[in-house]
Parts: structure tokens; C-alpha cells; sequence
């Protein structure tokens, strides 16, 4: 594996975000000093790495085995609480697992260690997603409604949904790392019988007759989002909900512009730091 590296300048974040943010390995953070960002971008040939200095700069270097993910997450992570349902774990260790599950008896314990593939459970996008589902599925009888999650990461989202009552679950990501961290994710957590995980790009994906959902959720850059609002609605339910995130705040506007030209309308948006998420139906 390989690796570029580049600093930025942190109020060009969103330029950053825009031009790079959708290639599988990119990793935007914030740099040592408060008026810096760090671009990393992690590719699988010296080639890619190569093109993207030529581009715009900045540093290639070999890798080994590191898990980039993995390498940067803080030691010690402490559990994620969402709502009255879910604990999600940084560890998958039996001892702390069962510490969790004997603190919280009434809830929902997951494991997700920090891999090569985004969605922890820790970023605002993904817990806001979280919690929004959370919110949404109180009110529905368990067995009795379905998900899709697309982008899946991890595989959190589609995972927490099954475990929140959803009778079937499909779970579909482009990056093919992504899909392989979240099929050990299925096998950590169990009771995922009834998800089905593949790879697929969103752009070239459909469901099935009768596989529309009546949850879907889409974490992805709102780049994306904006030019898949039509497969996202084809993936719904006519009474269906669709919950997007990855939207970074100077987005939103444009972003929610282009879902509600699409045919959706917005239910609900909420910012969380510098990212929006966002509850929608059908118009």
C-alpha cells in the first residue's frame, strides 16, 4: 500500500473535501497546528499515489501492513452511546464486551474496532445517522419493516438496523476493503442472518423487484448524493424514509436543493460540528 500526503490550509477544507473527498483511502483531518488540515490518500500502486503528487503536490511513501485507520484512532476509545438502544464498541476484546453488556443490560452491545474502512460509529455523520434510526424505528413494530444501506463503510449502520428490528437488510459499498471489514464485522457481531452484503457502485446498482426499502441510509459526500438522489429514491419504499449524511455544512444547501429536485422533501436536518444530516420522503 501507499500513501500521499499533502497540507493544506485548514479554510480550504471544503475545496479539499469537494476535489479529493470521494476516492476510496482519502482521510481529511485536522493538522498539529488549528490553521492546518492533513489530506491523506491511501492507494493500492505507486502509479495512483504518483498521479495524485504530480496533481497537487505533497509526499509518497510506502507502507507496510498498517491498518491507516487503525494506526490513527485514539488508544482507549470509549464507547459510543446511542440513545436508550445501542453501545458501540471501539474494542472487541470478550472481557470489555461483557463489562459493556453487565453496565447496560437493556441495550444493544456492538463491536467495531477501528479498521481500513470508515465507520466506527464515532464521526458525527455516522452517529447522527444512528441516531436518527434510532428515532425513527421506536415506532415500528420489530420484523415488520426493511433497510438498505449504501455506502455501508463498516457495515454499523445495516448491522445496528437489524439489531434495532429491521426483518432484512441489504448492505452494499464501492470500496472493496470496505466490504471485507464489514463482512468481519458480520461474523464479530452475529445475529446478521438475514443481511445481505456485496459490492456494488451506486451509480450502476438497482434493487431487485420487490427489494425496495423502507429505511434507507447514505452516508456519502454530498458530490455523491447529489447525482444518485434518483437511485436512492429508486431504492425506497413509496412511504419509505431516506436518511443522507456525509454533508458538510457549506453544502447543505445545495445538497438538500438537488435532493428536493430529485423528488424528495426534507423531514428533518441537523448539524453536528461541520456535517448535516438529514431525514427525507418522497414528495
Amino acid at each position: 500500500m501507499w500513501q500521499w500526503h499533502k497540507s493544506a490550509s485548514a479554510e480550504h477544507e471544503s475545496m479539499w473535501q469537494e476535489r479529493l473527498g470521494n476516492l476510496p483511502g482519502c482521510v481529511i483531518s485536522a493538522g498539529f497546528h488549528a490553521s492546518r488540515i492533513s489530506i491523506d490518500i491511501y492507494t493500492e500502486t505507486a502509479e495512483e499515489a504518483l498521479v495524485l503528487q504530480a496533481c497537487y503536490g505533497g509526499e509518497v511513501t510506502e507502507m507496510t501492513t498498517t491498518d491507516w485507520v487503525a494506526a490513527t484512532a485514539p488508544e482507549n476509545t470509549p464507547p459510543l452511546i446511542i440513545r436508550d438502544k445501542l453501545v458501540i464498541s471501539a474494542s472487541a476484546e470478550p472481557a470489555i464486551l461483557q463489562e459493556l453488556q453487565d453496565k447496560y443490560p437493556r441495550r444493544i452491545i456492538l463491536t467495531f474496532p477501528a479498521e481500513r474502512a470508515f465507520g466506527t460509529g464515532n464521526h458525527a455523520t455516522t452517529s447522527t445517522c444512528l441516531r436518527m434510526l434510532c428515532d425513527h424505528v421506536k415506532n415500528l413494530t420489530p420484523g415488520s419493516w426493511t433497510l438498505s444501506d449504501i455506502g455501508c463503510g463498516t457495515g454499523v449502520l445495516a448491522l445496528a438496523g437489524l439489531r434495532l428490528g429491521a426483518a432484512h437488510a441489504i448492505s452494499f459499498d464501492f470500496d472493496p476493503v470496505a466490504v471485507e471489514v464489514a463482512a468481519r464485522n458480520i461474523e464479530r457481531n452475529g445475529g446478521a442472518d438475514n443481511l445481505e452484503l456485496f459490492q456494488a457502485d451506486v451509480f450502476e446498482w438497482s434493487p431487485a423487484p420487490g427489494q425496495q426499502a423502507d429505511v434507507v441510509l447514505a452516508n456519502l459526500f454530498s458530490t455523491v448524493l447529489q447525482k444518485a438522489f434518483p437511485r436512492l429514491i429508486a431504492a425506497m419504499k413509496p412511504e419509505g424514509i431516506l436518511i443522507i449524511s456525509g454533508i458538510l455544512n457549506t453544502q447543505t444547501q445545495e445538497t438538500l436543493a438537488a435532493a428536493e429536485a430529485a423528488g424528495l422533501k426534507v423531514l428533518k436536518a441537523i448539524t453536528r460540528g461541520k456535517w448535516t444530516t438529514a431525514k427525507l420522503c418522497i414528495a
